[in-house]
């Protein structure tokens, strides 16, 4: 399609041949056509880590994004179906012999035990994120860093798909302890009064995409009024672009969303859509480029971020071809993540060392407009911590390392060293260089 078809144009002619949305979850395994390729065990194991984790996925995925030829190896089957390597043997193994004896009150409490020993709440999100007001938690808000709050509408708090390695897969599991959700939506309005040092709203979930827009613009509009000038920028974050484009050209409302987006950048406000990113081969479909292209014509900025994942992305070329092509389509690369110390970590994990060396392998590749990521970076407990590099000083092989965020604003940009482990993959497993005996954010 030319690069100059009007967008109207391009969503009537993608409105004849846009599929309708249908969703598979645990219990729809056996009615995906593609896994009989597959062998049965194989398809067993996955019916065992899906129960535990959760799944999710739909048809634009399966049929577009998967190449089920070489399925095992390919990035996109492993980004959204389960893998017995999810679950680490002694828990695969107890889940699978209470699933084998059938007794439900036996199965719901290994599934139980073996969720609370995967983290499901890494980096204080429950203990030190959730503020308070009028005394009272507010549940649906996390407020880490000064400037930005995060807000998680109750009808947002699902996936189009899920992703295996998401650390919020706490919030998809049914457990209402484990979920993070707003009751109403004046619950942000009535902390954003109470804070105007915040200047950022990040609307994550789930996804908020799968709000219906006239939802979504409930939550949103009332941060146009005058008394919310505080809030310079409204955020998005999304895996829509990817995991079901159609929302943003053919869906029936939107028109309503671009809408939105229009109104709220006439109303002075910066929209940031934070896209989620894992592999460029998410971008290699017609309905994705004309889906960018629908939200950077309403002036909306797209933010690339996603984490450097085993059996997925680990590769620099795939990277920096990633970067590159988000470059070209408007997209701004702006974060690249170390795999969070929840889930199915100890399947995705990479080395710490590792993740530096393909960072630094994928920048050497891209000219200096794509060397905008960030990373590798850690959303640990204390904040985002990068890893700026390997070196040697006085003798001693360090990382050097940096708060791009932290909890004390203090700490931002203030480097600081950690004595060299080719195989820590979080900070936790970090020592300080030099003899030190703490990091000074420890003190």
């Amino acid at each position: 399609m030319n690069s100059q078809t009007p967008i109207n144009l391009i969503q009537a002619t993608e409105a004849d041949i846009a599929p309708a949305f249908k969703v598979y979850t645990a219990r729809h395994l056996a009615q995906i056509p593609q896994l009989q390729r597959l062998p049965s065990q194989l398809r067993h194991e996955m019916e065992v880590v899906a129960s535990v984790l959760p799944f999710r996925v739909n048809n634009y995925v399966i049929d577009q994004l998967i190449n089920w030829d070489d399925a095992i190896n390919d990035p996109m089957f492993q980004l959204t179906f389960p893998q017995r390597g999810m679950l680490k043997p002694e828990h695969y193994a107890a889940v699978a012999a209470a699933l084998e004896a059938g007794d439900k009150t036996e199965i719901k409490r290994v599934v139980d035990e073996v969720r609370q020993a995967l983290n499901p709440h890494p980096a204080g999100q429950l203990e030190r994120n959730i503020p308070r007001v009028n005394g009272e938690p507010v549940n649906g808000i996390q407020h880490k860093y000064g400037q930005t709050v995060l807000f998680f509408p109750s009808s947002g708090q699902v996936c189009h798909s899920y992703c295996t390695f998401c650390f919020r897969w706490a919030q998809f599991v049914g457990d209402q302890s484990l979920k993070i959700a707003a009751k109403e939506s004046g619950q942000l309005c009535d902390y954003l009064r109470e804070h105007p040092e915040v200047t950022d709203v990040l609307i994550t979930g789930g996804d908020p995409m799968v709000m219906k827009t006239k939802n979504l613009r409930a939550y949103l509009e009332p941060l146009l009024e005058p008394e919310f000038d505080h809030i310079r920028t409204i955020r998005i974050g999304s895996k829509a672009l990817t995991f079901w484009p159609y929302r943003f050209v053919t869906d029936e409302d939107s028109d309503d969303l671009m809408a939105l987006f229009r109104d709220i950048i006439a109303a002075g406000k910066h929209l940031a859509f934070m896209a989620h990113y894992n592999h460029w081969r998410e971008m290699e479909t017609d309905i994705h480029r004309q889906a960018v292209a629908r939200i950077r014509e309403t002036g909306a900025h797209i933010r690339s971020q996603g984490p450097l994942l085993n059996h997925i992305n680990t590769e620099a070329d795939d990277w920096a071809r990633m970067w590159q092509t988000q470059v070209e389509m408007g997209i701004q690369p702006y974060y690249m993540f170390v795999e969070r110390d929840t889930g199915a970590q100890h399947y995705f994990e990479v080395p710490l060392a590792q993740a530096w060396n393909t960072y630094r392998d994928a920048m050497k590749q891209v000219s200096g407009i794509a060397r905008t990521a960030r990373g590798p970076s850690m959303s640990a407990t204390p904040g985002k911590v990068e890893i700026q590099g390997v070196t040697e000083i006085n003798g001693e092989k360090v990382f050097v390392l940096r708060f791009i965020q932290g909890r004390n604003p203090d700490w931002v940009q203030r480097p600081f060293f950690a004595a060299y482990d080719e195989n820590a993959t979080w900070l936790n497993h970090l020592k300080p260089a030099f003899g030190e005996e703490k990091f000074f954010f420890e003190e």
